[in-house]
């Protein structure tokens, strides 16, 4: 599993001009993307990650400030450009080994005790958010 993960300052998801995700203020904005031989156990510890990485504001955590991330699943994040012009998307997993992945990082960062807001899997989505440094860091589980 791979995640882009930005430190915002307010972030939300829009499908079809209706807000589906929103948080306000200081959070994270994780951009997830699944391959195919990821596994619960490769989500849950990218939730761990997510939960407890040190990129907020005096280098805290969301755990440490009770601060809320919004999750969005992202394909597109295993594309492959090298060759040619068109990217192939080869290495993201389908969206029925995906789906329930991406579901797994966010149950489990509620089990942690994270507020987490979501995109709409599949969906076409505008994604706004104010990032805060600008920060932006690339997790890999």
């Amino acid at each position: 599993m791979r995640a882009v993960v930005q430190r915002v300052n307010g972030a939300r998801v829009e499908v079809a001009g209706e807000t589906v995700g929103e948080i306000v203020g200081e959070g994270l904005c994780a951009l997830v993307g699944v391959t195919h031989d990821d596994t619960p156990e490769k989500a849950a510890q990218l939730a761990r990650k997510l939960w407890s990485v040190r990129i907020l504001q005096g280098e805290k955590s969301c755990s440490d400030n009770g601060a809320p991330l919004l999750v969005i699943s992202q394909f597109t994040l295993y594309g492959d450009a090298r060759k040619g012009r068109r990217p192939t998307w080869n290495a993201a997993a389908p969206g029925p080994v995906a789906e329930p992945l991406v579901d797994e990082v966010v149950a489990q960062l509620r089990a942690l005790g994270a507020q987490v807001e979501t995109g709409r899997f599949g969906a076409d989505m505008k994604v706004s958010l104010t990032n805060d440094g600008p920060f932006t860091v690339l997790l890999e589980v």
